[in-house]
Formats: structure tokens, C-alpha cells, sequence
């Protein structure tokens, strides 16, 4: 029996992205069979954690690294392992901290995940405002006392903002490492090794279960090999500070397994896919009264994803963009489309549907635009 039915909810066709809210993604048929076989066997966890991370490592060309239980929990250890280094004294002090106990970040990139930053027990030194940043901004916060420059990284945070490559060098001139949290900026599948061996940050943080399709509760910590053995050593089964952000052996062999399918993927061939389903719904849709369709590309975070948008005049189309979205989400199956406040626009998202999902996101839209829904 569907397990969801067993508790009273109803799956959703999804066309609004890869969200934590709605699980992330879904999983292909050979991470869910690695993680069902490492359900049924037991295994040393600390040897686990060291081999895996290895191969990770090697896949994305990384001196090193750690699978975590998602991105928030790769801020946390992260940070805990810039202000402690792979120092087991240190470690075992926690949670008093020693004196690198502040961590810089640009006011334009704080956010609501961010305080799992502070969960490590560092100040956040704010530097800039949301209109612009300057170097000296940076140098002068920089100190004795400063663990890391944590950096978020995609397009929505870039403006404010002084660009990676000169962040790094400034940082580094003051011997302070810079984590990037990347949890969401695959595609490219290049950014896996662009962060770190590039543009020089000493660690890259990213979530296994948004485009790389691998376990939700599952993220990767990439990058220098004394911060990862740090991480390690911070992390579970240590009985550390960050035990709790406990990531089993079934997901570190289903985000093993997602990224090595990941990296066997034609993603020129996945985003032909994408632009396919985006053309038509941009034909299909642009006709109904009152609505004018396009594409958008790249998406929100700068990637390389097209979008179909759709601007809808209530006059016309007989409802408004937030009432259309709720009949799609209040229908039969539930259709979940991208809505943002106080806008008459809609954003809808191929790369989370099959071409049946599709399908019906243009019956669905057509029928209640025309009152046939």
C-alpha cells in the first residue's frame, strides 16, 4: 500500500522544483537498491565514513570529503571544523569554543538556513549591505578571532555581494579558510570541483537530494583534507558535539550511488529534455486567454534550467495567478506550481516531471483558464 495513503496524504505531482518541503527528489532505481542493501547488512561506520568519502572525493575531483545528513548539517560541521581544525583537544572541549569563534558572512547572503552557522556557537560578523560590499569591509573584520568566511553561492545572492574569486584571496591573505555553501547549485555538474579546485574556497558544501537526485536526509562536505578529517572527527559515530547530525549507511550508499549516476548522466541530453517540455508548454499555454507564456532560463540560482513563466490577467483568464495556483494544488492528483508574493506570475518547472506529469500540468491549466476545471 502507498505509505502516504496509510496516513491520509496524497502524493503531488510537482512542478514547482526541488524542495525540502515537498522531499526533494526522487530517487532512481539504483541508489534506492544501494540503500536497500546496506540495510541489510552492518558495517564498521567509521571505516564506512572514510571510504566513502574517498570515493566521493575522487569523483569530484576534491583532495577530500565527508557525506554529511544534508547541507544545513555541512554548515554546521564545517564551521565546527574551521573553528577547531582536526584538533582532538579542541574537539573534545566543545561546546566551548577556543578563539576562533567568529565567522564572517555577507549581509546580503544571510538567510533563514543560516543559523546552523550559529548552532556551532560562533558570532556572526555581518560585513556590506544588500546593495554593496567592499573589499575593505572584509579585511577589516577579518581577525584573530575569525574561524571562516562562510559564502553563498548562486545568482539570488550575488548582488551585495563581493564575488568568490576575491573573497578567497582576501581571506586567504589573512589565513582565514572560506566555506561555499553550494546545497543547490547542481547543474552545472561542473561547480562539484569549480568552488574548491578553481576558484580556491576550502570547502564546498552541497545537498544529495535536490538535482542530484540521491537520499534527502544526505549532503556532501568537499574540499581541504584537514577541514574534511576535521568534519570527521566532529561528526558521528564520534560521540561529538555534532552527533546528532547522525547520516546513516543506507544514505551514504545511496548519495555514493547518486553521484556516480549523476556523473554518468548526458545532462546536454537532459536539458534538450527540459527545453522540449518548456517549448510546448510555452505554445500550449501562450494561447489560453489572458495568459502570456515564455521561457525563462536560467533559473533563480543561475542555473542552467529552463522555466516556462506564465503572466496571468485575471480580466481575461477568469482567475488570478494565486487562485489559479491553488485549484492546481487543491485538485485531483494536487499540481504544486512556483508562486511568488504579491506577483501575477507563475513558474513552472520541468526537471522534477516525467513527460505524463507534463502533460497533465497543461490539461490541468487549460481546463481551469477556459472553466472547464
Amino acid at each position: 500500500m502507498d505509505p502516504f495513503a496509510r496516513l491520509g496524504l496524497r502524493a503531488v505531482v510537482n512542478a514547482k522544483g526541488r524542495y525540502t518541503t515537498l522531499g526533494g527528489s526522487l530517487m532512481a532505481e539504483q541508489v534506492l537498491e544501494a540503500m536497500s542493501a546496506a540495510g541489510r547488512s552492518y558495517v564498521d561506520m567509521f571505516e564506512l565514513h572514510r571510504r566513502a568519502g574517498a570515493r566521493v572525493a575522487e569523483l569530484t575531483r576534491n583532495e577530500a570529503a565527508y557525506v554529511c545528513n544534508g547541507s544545513a548539517a555541512g554548515l554546521f560541521l564545517a564551521t565546527l571544523a574551521c573553528a577547531t581544525g582536526p584538533d582532538d583537544v579542541a574537539i573534545a572541549r566543545l561546546p566551548v569554543l577556543g578563539d576562533r569563534d567568529e565567522v564572517v558572512i555577507h549581509r546580503s547572503h544571510r538567510m533563514p538556513m543560516d543559523p546552523a552557522i550559529g548552532l556551532a556557537g560562533v558570532r556572526l560578523v555581518e560585513i556590506g549591505n544588500v546593495m554593496r560590499t567592499e573589499a575593505a569591509e572584509l579585511r577589516a573584520a577579518l581577525n584573530a578571532r575569525t574561524a571562516a568566511v562562510v559564502y553563498m553561492a548562486g545568482d539570488f545572492f550575488a548582488q551585495g555581494a563581493l564575488g568568490l574569486p576575491e573573497t578567497v584571496a582576501i581571506a586567504h591573505e589573512a589565513g582565514v579558510p572560506v566555506v561555499v555553501d553550494a546545497a543547490a547549485l547542481l547543474p552545472p555538474v561542473t561547480n562539484l570541483w569549480h568552488f574548491t579546485a578553481e576558484v580556491g574556497a576550502d570547502l564546498a558544501i552541497f545537498s544529495g537530494g535536490k538535482d542530484l537526485s540521491g537520499p534527502q536526509a544526505s549532503g556532501m562536505i568537499l574540499g581541504r583534507a584537514d577541514l574534511v578529517d576535521a568534519c570527521f572527527r566532529h561528526g558521528s559515530p564520534h560521540t561529538r558535539l555534532a552527533r546528532g547530525m547522525k547520516v546513516g549507511k543506507e544514505e551514504i550508499a545511496g548519495l555514493v550511488a547518486a553521484l556516480e549516476l549523476y556523473l554518468e548522466t548526458d545532462h546536454d541530453k537532459r536539458l534538450e529534455r527540459m527545453d522540449a517540455v518548456v517549448a510546448t508548454w510555452v505554445d500550449r499555454l501562450g494561447m489560453l486567454p489572458g495568459v502570456r507564456a515564455e521561457r525563462s532560463f536560467p533559473n533563480s540560482m543561475g542555473q542552467p534550467v529552463p522555466r516556462a513563466v506564465l503572466e496571468v490577467d485575471p480580466a481575461m483568464a477568469g482567475l488570478d495567478a494565486r487562485e489559479l495556483a491553488k485549484r492546481l494544488a487543491g485538485g485531483e492528483p494536487s499540481v504544486l506550481v512556483r508562486i511568488r508574493p504579491h506577483e501575477r506570475r507563475i513558474f513552472l518547472s520541468p526537471d522534477t516531471l516525467d513527460d505524463d506529469e507534463a502533460r497533465l500540468v497543461v490539461e490541468r491549466i487549460s481546463a481551469l483558464v477556459t472553466g472547464r476545471g
